[in-house]
């Protein structure tokens, strides 16, 4: 990101807040636009269905239902809307605040950041009892009745472009991060406030956490991203190189403004491979100290690797096993965030200390899931990463590299055109953490081949057993998956890992005929339990193999390079060819 300018700002801007509201002394302020050479394509947003913007101060009554079956507002709560917020580069945003009436000054903030509509209220999402929340909460943000009724205010922006506030809709990244510092510091300035701020929410809301604390606000005091990510272009719309923009072009043909939005689907057409533009929307979650509760699941995986490498010695990690909303409402998981808010923002000497640094979910397909597994950190300390090698003659995985080598082929093109490899456990095996595939590859009538991987669970007959399903995939979570494209293999020496492997994604080198390469698949990470006696397999093919299924959206799958035959080369000398999987010590089992 561009954020070389965040330090100085910093101390300009909180100085100027104090002094002279929003006015700047400081003539080096982070961007307010891309620069032009970017050439960033915006499409036309939605119209609005949203009246002009003109301030307004009601008193919610305490007792106030607003859907059938929701919460009842617990407490009075003072509501104040449009309110105008300048930013640096004198844009005006809007933004709505809860405040509880009966405490109206020295109060904490919970900010819900996103272009979604800050208005209230909202219905429930329907994935879960209508009667956890009161329906004053912004799509996937804080119940406001919740924490006003808990001594918090809520401050709910329409960002930069969205329904009546100014400028254009960006899709994460340095503009829509510095705007995020801005409302933090104004909030911190305002007469109510005890200049304490706390960001929460999840998916959009969730990834745009991690961009704002990339610039280290000085009044962010905590942060609860839910199922994120931060690396727009390898966890979202080109895993593995391979562009795949289906879902954000939908999320962004929705988004309602006066102006233009951001296109990152426009974007990764005309520019597949990584430039300054996709480094952008990058975190280097290294520079984030901030305090962090972070929450995951292994389908929605994507900042389970940025918690690795966040910077904050004061982290927590939540791994669960259901859906993301579900897990988001439930109020125990409500009131688990509220004892971290309560200890950073509020100063309450609870017990949050004595919480598990890292608390996760292994499935056990078939039997009983584990929930809340504690451990010290995250990966698990005590892993280690087992070989598997494959053999293309028997389709099996053995501990022993094949003396021989083999191959097995498939059409890439062809639904069922796939190679298969399982592996028997004879004793009790935990599987938690980061996966890698290496394989030895050669395209056959293509230049390129565009690989995705999968890894499953067999019971001891051979037959698929699978999570439970829910909203949002109702095939339920079959296993981590993994995709590369193999002009993109080159490896970032520096950022790779013994179980992550990073490319450049910078360099195409398309294969000449009969060329052989060995290429480095990074999986996502799972936590899985397999009992004595049943099976792993893992999948090779052309197309993905668990495809995601989202409500209300018909997202269409990525559109491949594949043409011919796809051969997999292993054992010998030369092909050693290996899954390698994370296998934690059984003395952890608890």
């Amino acid at each position: 990101m561009l954020k070389k300018c965040f330090s100085w700002f910093s101390f300009v801007f909180a100085l100027s807040l104090v002094m002279y509201g929003n006015a700047y002394s400081n003539t080096e302020t982070p961007p307010s636009a891309y620069p032009g050479e970017w050439n960033v394509i915006f499409h036309p947003s939605q119209t609005p269905e949203v009246p002009p913007a003109a301030y307004e101060k009601i008193t919610l009554a305490a007792g106030t239902v607003f859907f059938e079956d929701t919460k009842p507002l617990p407490c009075d709560i003072i509501w104040e809307k449009d309110i105008p917020i300048t930013l640096r580069d004198g844009t005006t945003i809007y933004a709505d605040v809860f405040r509880p009436a009966d405490n109206l000054t020295n109060l904490p903030a919970i900010v819900n950041w996103s272009p979604y509509g800050k208005s209230a209220p909202n219905p429930p999402i329907p994935v879960h009892p209508a009667e956890w929340v009161s329906g004053l909460m912004k799509y996937e943000g804080a119940d406001a009745a919740y924490w006003c009724n808990n001594g918090y205010a809520v401050v709910n922006p329409d960002s930069r472009g969205a329904n009546n506030s100014e400028g254009k809709i960006h899709f994460w990244g340095s503009v829509d991060a510095a705007d995020g510092y801005d409302v933090i510091e104004w909030i911190a300035a305002q007469e109510w406030s005890n200049t304490k701020v706390g960001l929460y929410g999840s998916s959009w809301l969730g990834t745009s956490q991690w961009f704002i604390a990339e610039t280290q606000p000085p009044h962010l005091a905590a942060m609860a991203p839910w199922e994120a990510f931060t690396d727009v272009y390898r966890d979202h719309v080109a895993v593995g190189g391979i562009p795949d923009f289906g879902f954000i072009d939908a999320v962004g043909s929705n988004h309602k403004g006066w102006n233009v939005t951001e296109s990152p689907a426009a974007m990764i057409q005309q520019y597949p491979f990584m430039n300054d533009y996709w480094e952008d929307k990058v975190v280097e979650v290294e520079n984030i100290h901030v305090p962090t509760y972070a929450v995951a699941s292994y389908y929605l995986h994507k900042h389970l690797d940025a918690f690795r490498r966040l910077g904050s010695e004061e982290k927590w990690l939540r791994v669960h096993n259901s859906f993301e909303w579900v897990d988001q409402y439930d109020p125990a998981n409500v009131e688990d965030v509220r004892c971290f808010f309560d200890y950073y923002l509020k100063g309450i000497q609870n017990d949050w200390q004595q919480t598990p640094k890292v608390r996760m979910a292994v499935y056990n397909f078939g039997g009983e899931d584990e929930v809340d597994r504690p451990a010290e950190e995250w990966p698990l300390p005590d892993t280690t990463y087992k070989k598997y090698y494959l053999n293309a003659a028997t389709g099996k995985l053995s501990q022993f590299n094949p003396l021989r080598s083999s191959s097995v082929s498939y059409r890439s093109k062809r639904k069922r055109g796939k190679a298969t490899f399982t592996l028997r456990f004879n004793s009790d095996t935990d599987m938690i953490g980061f996966l890698k595939l290496r394989l030895w590859v050669e395209a056959d009538g293509n230049d390129d081949m565009d690989l995705f991987v999968l890894v499953q669970k067999l019971n001891a007959r051979g037959k698929d057993i699978r999570g439970a399903s829910f909203p949002g995939n109702p095939r339920g979570y079959v296993g981590p998956e993994g995709r590369l494209r193999v002009s993109l293999r080159e490896l970032d020496a520096d950022k790779s890992t013994d179980f992550i492997p990073f490319q450049t994604f910078r360099n195409p080198q398309p294969l000449n005929p009969g060329e052989i390469v060995p290429v480095d698949i990074r999986i996502w990470p799972t936590g899985m339990k397999f009992n004595a006696g049943e099976q792993l397999k893992l999948t090779v093919a052309g197309h993905p193999l668990a495809p995601m299924r989202f409500i209300g959206m018909n997202v269409p799958p990525p559109e491949t390079l594949n043409a011919g035959r796809h051969i997999i080369h292993t054992g010998g000398r030369k092909y050693k060819s290996y899954l390698q999987i994370p296998v934690v010590k059984q003395d952890r089992r608890r």
